[in-house]
C-alpha cells in the first residue's frame, strides 16, 4: 500500500481546490501527467475515484468533499510549522480563511475588514459564510477558521473570547413620531414594531421589558435578519430594534434615524470564537487582531491593548 506523505496531501490540496489536474499541476510547478499520476495514486490510497469526469470538467466525489477542508487545514498548518519562526509579513501571506459571520456582525465587518486585508495581504482570500448557529462542528471539523457574532454555546472545544457588548437601540424613518417627539414607554408599546427572528418568534426582551409596566406591543411582522427589518422600517409604518454600533453603516446608508428605547434591555454580546489548534497558528492570530481592530466602537480603537 502506498504512504500517504507529506507531498501527497499539498498535491491533493490542490486538486480538491482547482478541481482540475491541469491547475493543479500549474500550481505546484509540475507537468500536468505527473499530477494525473499523483491523482492515480491518491485514488488508490483513498480507494475513492476523488474527481470524475462531468462533460468537459472534473467533479468532486462525496469523500473528495468531505476530505477538502480538512486536508486543506492539514496543508496550512504543515507550512506554518515549517516556516521560520518570526514576526508575520502580511504582504507575503498567501492563505485562505472562511469566517462564518453572524447577520447582525455582517453589515459592519465584511466590507472594512476586505479593505483592510486588501490592503495588508493581498495574498489572503476571505470565504464569508452564512450564520449557522445549529452546525456546532463547522469549527472543529475545519470548515469554519473563525466565526463573529452572538455566540451563546458553550463548548469545550472551543475557544469564545467576548470582543464587546453593544446597547440595543430602536430604529425608524425619519418622518416617524419616536423620532420627532420624547419616547415614552405607552408612546413605545403604541407602535407597530417589526421582531427579528429566524425563527419567527415575535416575543422576545423587549416583551419581557413591557410586561413590568402591564404593556404589550403589536408586532405587524417578524423578518429573519437586520437587513431585512431594516429595508422594510423605510416605509415609515414601523420601528424595529438594531444593536447601536453594528447596525450604524446600515442604518446610516438607509437614510434611517435611530431613538431610545426606554426600556432596560440586555447588551447585544459580541464574540469571536475558533478551534484551540488554531491559537497559536501566526495567521490566524493576524486576523482575529484584525477583526477585532475592525469591530471595535469608536471609543475602543485608540489606546486599546493588544489581545491574543
Amino acid at each position: 500500500m502506498d504512504t500517504l506523505d507529506m507531498n501527497l496531501l499539498v498535491a491533493l490540496d490542490a486538486l480538491l481546490e482547482t478541481n482540475s489536474v491541469t491547475k493543479a499541476a500549474e500550481r505546484l510547478n509540475t507537468s500536468a501527467p505527473a499530477m494525473s499520476r499523483t491523482l492515480a495514486r491518491l485514488r488508490r490510497v483513498l480507494d475513492d475515484p476523488l474527481l470524475v469526469r462531468a462533460g468537459r470538467n472534473l467533479v468532486p466525489t462525496p469523500r473528495a468533499l468531505e476530505l477538502r477542508y480538512e486536508v486543506n487545514t492539514l496543508v496550512g498548518q504543515g507550512r506554518d510549522l515549517l516556516r521560520p519562526r518570526g514576526g508575520l509579513d502580511p504582504a507575503g501571506f498567501k492563505r485562505s480563511f472562511a469566517i462564518r459571520a453572524g447577520d447582525t456582525v455582517g453589515t459592519e465587518l465584511i466590507a472594512p475588514l476586505l479593505s483592510a486585508v486588501r490592503a495588508q495581504a493581498p495574498g489572503v482570500t476571505l470565504h464569508f459564510r452564512p450564520d449557522a448557529p445549529e452546525d456546532t462542528a463547522a469549527l472543529r471539523d475545519g470548515r469554519v477558521d473563525i466565526e463573529v457574532g452572538t455566540i451563546d454555546r458553550t463548548d469545550p472545544e472551543t475557544t469564545v473570547q467576548r470582543l464587546f457588548g453593544d446597547r440595543v437601540v430602536g430604529v425608524a424613518a425619519p418622518g416617524h413620531p419616536l423620532v420627532s417627539e420624547r419616547v415614552t414607554v405607552a408612546r413605545y408599546a403604541a407602535a407597530a414594531h417589526l421582531a427579528i427572528s429566524r425563527l419567527g418568534r415575535a416575543n422576545g426582551p423587549i416583551d419581557d421589558r413591557l410586561a413590568l409596566h402591564g404593556r404589550t406591543r403589536r408586532v405587524v411582522a417578524t423578518v429573519p435578519d437586520l437587513a431585512s427589518a431594516l429595508l422594510a422600517v423605510r416605509s415609515g409604518v414601523s420601528v424595529c430594534p438594531a444593536p447601536a454600533h453594528l447596525g450604524a453603516s446600515a442604518v446610516a446608508a438607509l437614510d434611517l434615524r435611530t431613538f431610545e428605547i426606554p426600556l432596560p434591555l440586555p447588551e447585544v454580546t459580541v464574540s469571536l470564537a475558533w478551534h484551540p489548534r488554531n491559537t497559536a497558528d501566526s495567521g490566524h492570530r493576524w486576523l482575529r487582531e484584525l477583526i477585532r481592530t475592525v469591530l471595535a466602537p469608536p471609543a475602543d480603537r485608540g489606546g486599546r491593548r493588544r489581545r491574543r
